[in-house]
């Protein structure tokens, strides 16, 4: 029966691909996703929620934490990774989305910076939420970090075994010797030492990539607000950009559609 069935269904093909119906690239798909890959997706946002900035006022708080909500829920995606966050924000947006996260704390002068206007919103830094359950999470700090403000980079490793990283690197320039140069070449060792799938976004001030050998690059080039400094890079198969306009923070959305081999 099971070959009657098979002979019949390869007939069927040839039939349609004979008459045009079908095309070669559409079952070579199909029978590439029936072998072992599976969607995988990630936003990434630069939400500038510390109160001290001057891009805050913009965000009309707490409407960019509606906003960063909409936008997983409308895209539905695996993985989020938020620069310029609050631990309480996330929190929130974790609650709100059913999400589970990881936060990694910036210190400033010092010592953990305390989100403003308003308080009690946690403190300052970066963050990666996702769909599946977390087992594992890392932050480091960079070796160098221009002004008062210590740079760090975070990855968590999930349920589904894939490595999802962000970071936000320093602003001044990204001509060698650099604080963000030197921050960039210590963000692609980080990155190429994970054995795992691996996703990277972030904000990170810079044009030229910091991508590992091996991993692909995409950037928020298209974007209207502040383009090209906004990056993702992976090992995930198929990887492509897609970019949102965002109404509350003075970057726009990257999104990341990718596919998961297994």
């Amino acid at each position: 029966m099971t070959q009657r069935f098979a002979a019949r269904l390869r007939t069927v093909l040839f039939c349609l691909l004979a008459f045009g119906l079908l095309s070669p690239l559409a079952t070579a798909g199909a029978t590439e996703a029936g072998h072992g890959r599976s969607p995988y997706s990630l936003l990434q946002m630069n939400v500038c929620s510390s109160g001290y900035a001057g891009c805050y006022p913009g965000t009309e708080y707490p409407k960019i934490v509606d906003e960063v909500v909409a936008k997983i829920k409308a895209n539905n995606v695996n993985a989020v990774t938020l620069n310029e966050a609050c631990s309480g924000d996330v929190a929130q947006v974790a609650a709100r989305t059913r999400y589970h996260y990881r936060f990694a704390t910036v210190i400033y002068n010092g010592a953990p910076l305390a989100c403003k206007t308003p308080e009690g919103r946690g403190f300052f830094g970066n963050a990666v939420l996702t769909k599946d359950a977390i087992r594992a999470s890392q932050d480091a700090p960079y070796s160098v970090f221009s002004g008062v403000e210590q740079r760090r980079w975070l990855c968590v490793t999930t349920a589904r075994g894939v490595d999802v990283c962000t970071s936000h690197l320093s602003t001044d320039g990204e001509t060698p010797g650099t604080t963000n140069s030197v921050q960039c070449a210590e963000l692609t060792a980080v990155l190429a030492a994970r054995h795992r799938p691996t996703i990277f976004a972030g904000d990170v001030n810079r044009h030229a990539s910091c991508a590992p050998k091996r991993q692909w690059t995409l950037t928020d080039a298209a974007a209207a607000k502040d383009p090209g400094i906004q990056h993702s890079y992976g090992t995930l198969a198929a990887p492509r950009a897609e970019i949102e306009p965002t109404t509350y923070t003075d970057h726009d959305a990257l999104v990341v559609r990718a596919e998961l081999r297994h």
